[in-house]
């Protein structure tokens, strides 16, 4: 059994701090704002099953979707957790259509936060695990005032860091800044972060894939026969693979991330322009892949060099290990080339 060195999130934090001699501090403090909501938000989740915070609350969000309560719950409280510590200008969530200004009674900083409060928040009912996702840029905008959209709207591959907290049998912390990619586990005995994952590195090829199989008709031809050939038996090259869908991308990825796999959300007919969110969901999501020796893309594209046009701009994903997500980009360039002959 590896040993591994008894750790709290906020120490971790501090030391890579120390690694950089510029360091001010404050992002270590905003990390440690992040888990302070992140410990709320999960004792809430817990036990969801046991008091009035089910269910739908009638309303829609900005991208036509029911809201359930535990949605609004985990929004409101990453704002009121974030918005006076006096280290951001802006911030900007999948639940609200525009961007969060930080109130004029606190400090305006320098680093903007995007977050997705609850991502797989449809399946709170089914105790299936969900998580917080968020993402960390310098401000770009001139001057010491308000955070603005060009803030909120920046490339990912500009962002400093970005992490996610998944909500299930135990919670964790997932983050990077840069250097790597770290998991801590919530031990609720005493309320803190434990490092439990070091340097976690993601193998570069798996016999996992995760997609909705059920929009199979609508997806690009490309698309369908990968999907068929990861399905046929040829021992060479470690195939079939195994299909492992949980529908919250936190989840999906997250597994992946440990043991390798592949996560799809493509754009179909229905959707030519996908469905998960560049900024809340596919930034964050890639960065932490990367840093972890995987890859994401839109199918032609790095999702970190795409260059937003709107705060809720989606885009297709194909994210995880390295060679599986550069054989399905393959696969649609071929199929693409055919069709257009």
């Amino acid at each position: 059994m590896v040993q591994i060195k008894f750790n709290t999130l906020a120490r971790h934090i501090y030391e890579e701090e120390r690694k950089y001699p510029d360091a001010t501090g404050e992002l270590s403090d905003l990390l440690h704002d992040l888990s302070l909501a992140a410990k709320v938000i999960s004792l809430e989740v817990n036990k969801a099953g046991l008091v009035d915070i089910l269910g739908f609350t009638g309303d829609q969000n900005v991208h036509g979707e029911q809201v359930k309560k535990l949605d609004i719950y985990a929004n409101d409280m990453m704002i009121k957790a974030m918005d006076h510590g006096g280290h951001l200008c802006v911030m900007a969530s999948e639940e609200d259509e525009d961007i969060i200004h930080i109130p004029p009674e606190f400090h305006i900083g320098k680093y903007v936060l995007l977050f997705d409060p609850l991502d797989g928040s449809s399946n709170i009912d089914a105790n299936v695990s969900i998580g917080t996702i968020f993402s960390i840029y310098r401000r770009v905008s001139p001057g010491n005032g308000p955070g603005t959209m060009e803030d909120c709207t920046q490339q990912g591959l500009k962002q400093i860091a970005a992490g996610y907290v998944i909500y299930g049998s135990s919670t964790l912390f997932v983050y990077t800044a840069g250097n790597g990619v770290h998991g801590f586990t919530l031990d609720p005995s005493f309320g803190e972060f434990i490092l439990s994952h070091p340097s976690i590195k993601i193998p570069k090829k798996s016999k996992i894939y995760s997609i909705n199989e059920g929009n199979y008709l609508y997806w690009h031809s490309g698309l369908k026969k990968y999907i068929k050939w990861l399905q046929e038996e040829d021992k060479s090259t470690g195939r079939p693979y195994s299909s492992r869908y949980i529908g919250s991308m936190v989840a999906d990825i997250h597994r992946n991330l440990l043991y390798g796999g592949i996560f799809m959300y493509p754009a179909d007919s229905r959707n030519p322009n996908g469905k998960l969110r560049l900024m809340y969901e596919c930034n964050p999501m890639a960065f932490i892949v990367e840093q972890a020796g995987g890859r994401a893309s839109n199918g032609k594209q790095r999702i970190l060099e795409i260059q937003p046009k709107s705060l809720h701009q989606r885009t297709p994903i194909f994210i995880g290990s390295e060679e599986d997500v550069l054989l399905v980009e393959k696969f649609l360039s071929d199929y693409e080339m055919i069709e257009v002959k």
